[in-house]
């Protein structure tokens, strides 16, 4: 007889275990749910000053994190990262783009850049409103 058990805190490897198969699960379910890695990067001579990094799937660009050096904000940098790794999406075919943060400030620059407001959860985290936003470059077929 096969014996079962439960477990609290799993290992890294099995809560890797967990999300892939969630993930794989979803991607089965839709068309086009190959994801590929996508990032950009400035560097001031060898050092990394700002940068992106999201994944391309379902013809849709994702933005999971855009950092600029905090000693370098404000002079455009950022905008720049997130124009440069549109423009990569742009090329792999993505017709849209998405973007979440918990920062007032950042919601409101993106939407100066062109995104729009699809959904804000107040108090997403004690004091903090999670936006989630969306660029559309060409309507769905």
């Amino acid at each position: 007889m096969t014996e079962r058990r439960w477990q609290q805190d799993l290992t890294p490897e099995d809560a890797g275990v967990v999300s892939a198969g969630v993930i794989a699960f979803g991607r089965a379910q839709a068309a086009g749910g190959q994801a590929s890695e996508i990032s950009c990067g400035l560097y001031e001579d060898d050092r990394l000053i700002a940068g992106a990094v999201g994944r391309t799937e379902f013809r849709r660009l994702f933005v999971s994190y855009l950092w600029v050096d905090e000693a370098l904000r404000g002079q455009g940098l950022g905008t720049e990262v997130l124009r440069r790794l549109e423009a990569q999406a742009l090329k792999r075919g993505c017709i849209d783009a998405l973007i979440e943060t918990l920062s007032d400030r950042n919601a409101e620059l993106y939407e100066h850049l062109g995104y729009a407001m699809m959904s804000h959860v107040h108090d997403y985290v004690p004091g903090f409103t999670r936006y989630t936003l969306i660029k559309v470059w060409r309507p769905r077929d």
